[in-house]
């Protein structure tokens, strides 16, 4: 069943403890540069979000690459990197639409998360579950019910303003 990491900006705190043990689980160290997922923030609106590879269904690195080194594996829907395979062209880091694609400038290798292989770090470590690893086909279906029930609260607070007219 193919998975998927589900952000909630409104959790996120901007913490970066993800950034942390994503960079120790891959590349030994902590170093947030070399993680496969990175906050952004925006520091005047309070806003911070987790950005990580998509796992786009038409993902342009794979049509990108020269040397076919990336491909999908069914199991998770994942992109995966064929380290053999890989020139270090870094066409797939400048096509990525959402900034997924990474280059561990250390390693001298392109990047970009893998699940963990099916547990991700920065999910498990994530205080205020800003990020989960949910199955793909269940987002929608979790996405309606949040906004069933931010309309229900607003539903609720204009008849209580009504009410008290």
């Amino acid at each position: 069943m193919q998975k998927m990491l589900l952000v909630d900006s409104k959790k996120c705190t901007g913490c970066r403890t993800c950034e942390i043990v994503c960079s120790a689980q891959h590349g030994g160290a902590s170093d947030p540069s070399r993680s496969r997922i990175h906050v952004v923030k925006w520091e005047w609106d309070g806003f911070m979000m987790p950005f990580s590879c998509q796992q786009c269904q038409d993902a342009p690195c794979i049509v990108v690459c020269p040397a076919d080194a990336l491909s999908r594996d069914e199991e998770y829907g994942r992109v995966e990197i064929d380290r053999d395979k890989c020139i270090g062209c870094k066409l797939c880091v400048a096509v990525c639409p959402f900034g997924g694609m990474g280059w561990d400038t250390i390693a001298s290798k392109v990047i970009k998360c893998d699940f963990c292989d099916g547990d991700p770090a920065c999910v498990r470590f994530c205080s205020t579950q800003a990020i989960r690893f949910v199955d793909a086909s269940d987002v929608a279906l979790e996405k309606q019910r949040a906004v069933a029930a931010t309309l229900s609260e607003i539903t609720d607070k204009n008849q209580s303003d009504a009410f008290a007219m």
